[in-house]
C-alpha cells in the first residue's frame, strides 16, 4: 500500500513540474532576457531600435514558434542599413524600406508592400487564407503644363492692307520708329488642360498688353468729324518735336494648342510649340508729344481715337529652355472701319521672365 502511495506522489510531482515548466517558458516571453537581438543600429539622434524574435519551445514534443518584428525605442528612432534595407519606427509600427523603391509597412499583424516604379505605384496587401494577394495599383498621371504666363518684351509694327510693313501714300504719316515701338506683355495667370498626356493640351489665361507706337514723323493724332486724322499743328507752329507716340493697353485672353517634344528626362528639357488666338479688350489709350519751343514741354492727350475696343489676333510661340519666342498678328484693323487709316498691328519678341 505504501508503494502505491509513493508512486502516485511521484507521478503528481512530475506532472506539476511539467506544467510549471510550460508556464515558466510561456512567461519568459515577457522577460526581456529571452529576447534575441538580431540587429541594432542607431539613427542620427543616437536613439537605438531593436528588431527581436520571440521563440517558445514546449517540452512535450510540441512547439509554438511566434516570430514578430517589434521595436523597443521612441517613435522618433530611425535605423538604416545602407547595404540592404532601412527600418523606420513610426508610432510603434515598423516600416521596411528595401532597395528598388520598395517599402514594407507592418501595422500589427497586417503587412502592406508598396512598390514605386517610374510610372506607377503598386500597393500589395497579403492576406492569410487567400490564394492571391489583393493588389491596388496606382498609375501616376503627370499633368500637362503649358507656356503662357510670364513677362514678355518685343517690338510693334503696322501692316497695310497689302501686308507691307512700310507705310506709303496717304498713310505715310503713320510710319513708325520701330526700334522704339515697344510691346510689353504681363501674362499673369495661366490654366492648362491636358489631353490625357503631359505633352499636349490647351492653354488659356489672362494677360495685360501694352503697346507704344513711336511715329517717325513729327505729328500726332486727332479726331475730326468722327475720323482719326493726322495732327501737324506742332510743325506748323515751328516747334521741334523730340518724341511723339500713341500708347494703348489691352486685357488679353488666349486659347492655345500646345505640343511639347522631350529632349531629356526633365520637363525643362522640352521644345514646345503652340499656336492659337488671343482676344483683347482695350483698357485705355493716349497720345504723347514732347516738343521744344525754347523750353521742353510734354503734351499728353487721353482718348479712344477711334481705336477698336475689341479685337482678336493670331499667335505662335515656341521655345527651348531659356530661349522663348512669340509672334502676334491682329487681322482686325487698329482703328474702327472707315474711322481711321487701315492698319493691322503685329508684334514679335522674347519671353524674358517665365512665371512657370
Amino acid at each position: 500500500m505504501k508503494k502505491f502511495l509513493l508512486v502516485g506522489l511521484m507521478f503528481s510531482v512530475i506532472t506539476q513540474l511539467s506544467a510549471q515548466n510550460k508556464e515558466d517558458i510561456l512567461r519568459n516571453l515577457e522577460n526581456p532576457d529571452t529576447l534575441k537581438q538580431q540587429s541594432a543600429q542607431t539613427s542620427s539622434d543616437k536613439q537605438p531600435m531593436v528588431i527581436v524574435r520571440k521563440i517558445v519551445k514546449v517540452v512535450d514534443g510540441d512547439s509554438i514558434i511566434e516570430e514578430r518584428i517589434d521595436t523597443v525605442t521612441s517613435v522618433n528612432a530611425v535605423t538604416v542599413d545602407s547595404d540592404n534595407m532601412a527600418w523606420v519606427n513610426t508610432m510603434g509600427d515598423t516600416i521596411k524600406a528595401a532597395k528598388g523603391d520598395t517599402v514594407v509597412v507592418r501595422l500589427g499583424k497586417k503587412k502592406m508592400v508598396i512598390v514605386d516604379s517610374k510610372d506607377k505605384t503598386v500597393i500589395e496587401i497579403p492576406e492569410k487564407g487567400k490564394k492571391s494577394d489583393e493588389i491596388i495599383e496606382y498609375r501616376e498621371v503627370k499633368k500637362f503644363k503649358g507656356h503662357w504666363s510670364g513677362f514678355e518684351l518685343g517690338i510693334n509694327g503696322f501692316m497695310d492692307k497689302n501686308h507691307s510693313m512700310t507705310q506709303t501714300g496717304d498713310i505715310a504719316w503713320m510710319d513708325l520708329k520701330q526700334a522704339r515701338s515697344w510691346n510689353t506683355n504681363i501674362n499673369f495667370t495661366q490654366y492648362s488642360i491636358g489631353f490625357g498626356t503631359d505633352k499636349a493640351g490647351l492653354v488659356t489665361g489672362l494677360g495685360l498688353e501694352f503697346n507704344d507706337y513711336h511715329f517717325s514723323n513729327p505729328i500726332t493724332l486727332k479726331v475730326e468729324n468722327g475720323v482719326t486724322v493726322v495732327d501737324s499743328s506742332y510743325i506748323q507752329a515751328g516747334y521741334k518735336v523730340e518724341k511723339t507716340k500713341v500708347t494703348m493697353s489691352h486685357l488679353t485672353l488666349p486659347l492655345l494648342l500646345e505640343f511639347q517634344i522631350p529632349m531629356g528626362e526633365k520637363r525643362k528639357d522640352r521644345i514646345y510649340i503652340s499656336a492659337g488666338v488671343i482676344g483683347g479688350v482695350r483698357l485705355g489709350s493716349h497720345t504723347k508729344v514732347v516738343y521744344d519751343d525754347g523750353s521742353l514741354h510734354k503734351d499728353k492727350n487721353r482718348g479712344d481715337f477711334n481705336i477698336a475696343t475689341l479685337r482678336y489676333g493670331l499667335t505662335a510661340r515656341m521655345g527651348y529652355k531659356g530661349i522663348r519666342l512669340f509672334a502676334n498678328y491682329y487681322p482686325v484693323q487698329l482703328f474702327e472701319k472707315d474711322k481711321g487709316p487701315e492698319l493691322y498691328p503685329f508684334s514679335v519678341g522674347l519671353v524674358l521672365v517665365p512665371f512657370d
